[in-house]
């Protein structure tokens, strides 16, 4: 199994609703052919760890968006 990072831990406060935010921090990696979004709590605690579709993989702008949707959907959940 191979890995290798894409994108380091860097640390994100994400607009979740008008005046709500949630700070957390993420990585981005990629094992064998699939990339992944790991996002964690600033405390290290695990949020969620997202396969990015082929279309995302190295768009680094999207991250940061990706961020909001896996935080509500995991907020929802």
């Amino acid at each position: 199994m191979s890995r290798a990072t894409i994108q380091g831990w860097t640390n994100a406060e994400v607009l979740l609703k008008f005046d709500v935010h949630r700070e957390v921090r993420y990585c981005v990696y990629r094992e064998n052919e699939a990339h992944y979004l790991e996002v964690q709590n600033l405390d290290e605690t695990p949020v969620h760890t997202l396969e990015l579709p082929e279309a995302l993989k190295l768009d680094t702008a999207s991250y940061e968006v990706l961020l909001r949707y896996v935080l509500l959907d995991v907020a929802a959940a």
